[in-house]
């Protein structure tokens, strides 16, 4: 039940930040159907709310904007060297083994 319970609170919370209402643990409540005070009381589900708060609130400051711009940077450059280890083993994949020998069709 609390993975639903999360799942919920997220979903409102994304809910709210697109509709561009603010993110309160009544509005949040509300939308996940969820009473206010197992919001308070759950520390996921608490935590949950006052992380997408922070975001909704830092998204319109340029600290804000910098901070999500270094994140994307540091994903971009992870999924980068992912790409470039894959590129590297499809290379050695892709060569011919020096010690088997050639087929026909390879000469």
């Amino acid at each position: 039940m609390s993975q639903n319970d999360l799942r919920r609170v997220e979903r409102a919370c994304a809910g709210l930040a697109e509709a561009g209402q603010p993110i309160t643990f009544t509005a949040v409540a509300a939308r996940a159907q969820i009473g206010r005070a197992t919001l308070y009381r759950r520390p996921e589900l608490r935590t949950a709310v006052e992380e997408h708060r922070t975001q909704a609130r830092e998204a319109l400051t340029l600290t804000g904007l910098a901070t999500q711009i270094d994140q994307l940077r540091a994903g971009l450059e992870a999924v980068a060297a992912t790409v470039r280890r894959h590129d590297q083993a499809i290379r050695r994949l892709s060569q011919p083994s020096r010690n088997q020998p050639r087929s026909p069709d390879q000469n």
